[in-house]
């Protein structure tokens, strides 16, 4: 007779390993040694119906769009967010708290619980940062799918932004090298498409009207864009950290020749490349609702404006509709599952500086549908707090009109010691001495930051739990001057959670202050920091101010121009996604603790109108990183059983 324990999912109880293992080796021995679920009984665990369960392999499964329509009439369950103080550049484990949070949930009290998580870049895999499948024993598994290709999102998100990328580079060409009658006259040689038609009804142009009826006018603005060249903003991508790939020169070739007088000259222009999860189509699949709203979202996308000063879309082009062909597997999120069987949502990768850094409205959408009333759906925001938070509240919560009930602010001793005074944290470096004995001194001071975090969480209406993320060398007297300042900031319950080593087990008891910080909530008290109408300036002014504790906004010049530019253009009620560090308050990365008495430089404004924001750029922030001396790659390799090893 079998006598195993089993846990509240009527699985075996996890039995961590001490040391804990290196992460692949964690992962690998699950897989190895405890066995994956075949991935339709994970979505069996949430009610999935076959039908709502695409199986991508073994260890993978799409989830249909119909799996939220199915269940309109079900109660929402309980909305969490997880986020953190200003990190260091190590990262304080808020995706290992997410994981660890959401097993505790599910495998220990036995509550219906989805993790909901970013798919990771590439890039920062194999660059300094590795992977993000949560570590330890509170990881999403297998972590190598996890961290690699996954479902082909990305790569469908890089296809379809250079599809486009392609198409105004032609545009640009052609428009350079034929007349207005032979460029019309090609553009009509089929009957007009869907996206022509939509191009015809935005320049009031009758859409039924024969291309012969046309007047010499018409043939003009519909066949030629007429883009400025130096208001071009949309660059290719692709998913690796390749810093030489910043500033590109094309239309080099050879046949790219246009004719100029009495010769031909080059046709070229300066552009360049950004990481794939830069790209505005990567923030349209974060930020849509439904296939159809992604539609409409590509297809509004800004790449440019004409020389009359009006934008031009993606479907000015012609290339929303083939956009969302390429995407329309990627709308759909990804189910995995953790060390402890729990259920993951795998969905988009934005940024988290120059866009909203969560993961989907989808994910979040249907996790809170298939867990039902009684269950969570535990969702993580990107950076800290006064970016990830600000921006999960103000613009997807906004886009979604789903309403959280409560906030997990994830800190540790060694952040709070560096935001005390302590030396600088670097990747690839020893711990000073100072991270490594106890300091409560530099604890207490460092709090500073953890105490703004909690109270600008709480303008929003939620309850605010604090999760000391716990390190070995942590002493009891350090993990004490957290909680107690904590809660006297106003946290609704401060915990130390060991789910590193632990798994769900050491997160049981943050697991019960969430579910006790929701019963506490009410959906009602959520609130937004700034209404839309507002202006463009009056938004970023209310996000430094009341997030940052910033005096005031300086403008540049080129910044100014550009939010008159958007105002008039009619994007001014959009909301604003302000790209800044994340290890400050600030601007400045080495102003640790809780600054004050600065003020923000705004450089540029930049658009997504598509996805739906501003982005306002606030120092100097790059959009493709670069690879350090000694990058992660060198460690990557394949055992002779034909492993994966040196992932991290």
């Amino acid at each position: 007779m079998n006598t195993e324990e089993l846990n509240a999912l009527g699985y075996p109880v996890l039995k961590p390993k001490t040391p804990v293992p290196s992460d692949i080796e964690v992962s690998q021995s699950i897989v190895r040694d405890v066995g994956l679920l075949p991935i339709t009984e994970v979505g069996k665990q949430l009610g999935l119906n076959d039908d709502e369960i695409i199986p991508w392999g073994i260890a993978k499964a799409k989830i249909p769009l119909t799996a939220r329509t199915n269940r309109l009439d079900v109660e929402d369950g309980n909305y969490v967010v997880v986020t953190g103080i200003n990190p260091t550049p190590l990262g304080e484990g808020k995706s290992t708290t997410t994981i660890g949070l959401a097993q505790a949930l599910s495998a220990i009290r036995g509550k219906k619980t989805v993790a909901c998580i970013r798919q990771p870049s590439q890039g920062p895999t194999f660059g300094i940062k590795g992977g993000a499948a949560g570590g330890g024993y509170a990881q999403v598994v297998p972590m190598e799918e996890f961290n690699l290709h996954l479902t082909g999102d990305i790569h469908a998100v890089t296809a379809a932004n250079n599809l486009l990328a392609a198409a105004i580079e032609t545009r640009l060409f052609h428009e350079a090298s034929q007349s207005d009658e032979a460029l019309f006259k090609r553009l009509t040689s089929k009957p007009f498409s869907a996206v022509q038609k939509r191009r015809l009804r935005k320049l009031g142009i009758d859409e039924n009207k024969a291309p012969e009826e046309f007047t010499v006018e018409e043939k003009r603005r519909f066949a030629r864009l007429d883009m400025d060249p130096p208001t071009i903003t949309w660059q290719r991508v692709l998913d690796t950290c390749d810093r030489h790939l910043r500033t590109v020169e094309v239309g080099l070739g050879a046949q790219e020749t246009v004719k100029s007088g009495f010769e031909r000259v080059q046709h070229s222009r300066r552009t360049g490349f950004d990481i794939t999860v830069a790209s505005e189509v990567m923030a349209v699949l974060a930020l849509s609702t439904d296939l159809h709203d992604m539609r409409e979202k590509l297809g509004s996308m800004v790449v440019a404006y004409n020389k009359q000063g009006e934008p031009v879309t993606a479907d000015d082009l012609g290339c929303g509709g083939a956009m969302t062909v390429l995407m329309k597997d990627a709308i759909m999120p990804t189910l995995m599952q953790t060390v402890e069987r729990s259920p993951v949502f795998v969905h988009a990768g934005p940024f988290a500086n120059i866009a909203v850094g969560n993961s989907s409205i989808i994910a979040d959408a249907i996790a809170l549908k298939v867990v039902g009333p009684d269950g969570f759906c535990v969702t993580e925001a990107g950076f800290g707090a006064d970016i990830g938070m600000e921006k999960f509240f103000n613009i997807k919560c906004r886009a979604s009109g789903l309403k959280p009930k409560c906030a997990v602010i994830v800190a540790t001793v060694r952040a709070l010691k560096m935001h005390g005074g302590g030396p600088p944290v670097a990747a690839g470096q020893p711990l000073s001495i100072e991270y490594q004995q106890e300091n409560v001194e530099l604890v207490e001071k460092g709090t500073s930051n953890l105490i703004r975090h909690i109270e600008n969480a709480k303008k929003y209406g939620v309850n605010v739990v604090v999760a000391v993320n716990q390190f070995k060398t942590d002493t009891l007297a350090e993990i004490e001057a957290i909680r107690t300042n904590a809660l006297q900031a106003g946290a609704f319950a401060a915990v130390v959670s060991n789910h590193w080593a632990e798994g769900g087990k050491g997160a049981a008891a943050l697991a019960e202050a969430v579910e006790q910080a929701c019963a506490d909530s009410q959906t009602e008290n959520f609130r937004l920091l700034y209404e839309s109408n507002k202006s463009i300036q009056e938004k970023i002014e209310i996000i430094c101010k009341e997030m940052y504790r910033a005096d005031g906004v300086d403008y540049s010049p080129t910044a100014q121009a550009q939010i008159e530019q958007y105002e008039k253009s009619g994007f001014g009620h959009l909301p604003i996604c302000i790209a800044k560090t994340q290890y400050s308050f600030s601007c400045d990365a080495s102003a640790k603790g809780a600054p004050t008495g600065f003020r923000v430089p705004v450089r540029e404004v930049r658009s997504c109108v598509g996805a739906g924001f501003l982005y306002p750029i606030c120092g100097d922030i790059m959009t493709i990183p670069g690879l350090s001396t000694r990058p992660g790659f060198m460690d990557v390799d394949i055992s002779e059983s034909g492993e994966v090893v040196g992932l991290f």
